[in-house]
């Protein structure tokens, strides 16, 4: 599993937050049990930014299962602040693991699983692994789905996107794959699976997420397909300038999937 910096996590969780589906909110509370305290596991939990996001879109009192193999990350979501929709706080533990050893008991007796940026840095056996354990519902968000458009378009942009979903699935990692394979690993255990859309939608107002965004995106492409890494730095270059002048707009496309036990919806 891929970690993430804290200063990206933290300059990325507005843009997260506005783009995660809440279209999937109304079967998800459908879904959870309607009395006594839900129990909600966060895999791959980082900062704790989805919890900030739904313990505020679910009722009742929660508690917060925060995971996560990165223990400076977990010290960092353990002291963020989690209130329910009734307003009263949720309550937080943390535990430290590896995805790839959980198994259904250490999940027993949870009412939800939820991830967020978790899936396209998993292998299939990490996704297998995660479906085999949750017998509960699963929210799993902002999936990359293998979708960018940058506005004004460049003939260099195709390559660079391309390039960049090669390096998503190097290592058997599944990448713009992993919205595809989760649900087919629930659907095959009698889940009900419902996705939509989340894209990012950056513009002026996130130019610093942009701008590191493309860092990033270009870096990776350039890594992946050695013969773009001689355009690398003036495509970047230019793609930076507009973006600080205000020019630039990217859209990168996710998916949210919602897995619902028993078929039921």
């Amino acid at each position: 599993m891929t970690g993430y910096s804290p200063s990206w996590l933290a300059l990325r969780e507005s843009a997260d937050a506005a783009a995660r589906a809440a279209e999937l909110l109304g079967p998800l509370r459908s879904a959870l049990p309607p009395d006594g305290p839900l129990v909600i596991w966060d895999l791959g939990c980082g900062t704790g930014s989805l919890g900030r996001w739904l313990s505020g879109r679910l009722r009742g009192p929660q508690h917060w299962i925060l995971y996560d193999g990165d223990s400076g990350l977990l010290d960092r979501a353990r002291a963020g602040a989690y209130r329910t929709a009734d307003g009263p706080p949720a309550t937080i533990e943390t535990r430290a693991g590896d995805l790839a050893a959980l198994r259904a008991s250490d999940l027993a007796g949870a009412s939800l699983v939820t991830a967020s940026a978790l899936l396209d840095v998993l292998t299939a056996a990490e996704v297998e692994t995660i479906a085999a354990a949750t017998a509960c519902p699963a929210l799993l968000t902002l999936s990359v789905v293998g979708r960018v458009r940058i506005f004004p378009a460049e003939p260099l942009d195709a390559g660079f996107a391309a390039a960049f979903d090669a390096h998503q699935r190097r290592g058997g990692l599944l990448g713009p794959d992993a919205v595809t394979a989760a649900a087919e690993a629930f659907g095959r255990r009698g889940a009900s699976v419902l996705t939509c859309p989340s894209p990012w939608r950056l513009g002026p107002g996130q130019s610093a997420l942009t701008a590191e965004w493309l860092r990033g995106w270009v870096g990776a492409a350039a890594e992946q397909e050695p013969d773009l890494a001689p355009f690398a730095d003036g495509y970047l270059g230019r793609r930076l300038a507009e973006c600080a002048a205000g020019r630039l707009t990217v859209e990168v496309h996710h998916l949210d999937l919602l897995a619902i036990p028993g078929g039921a919806s």
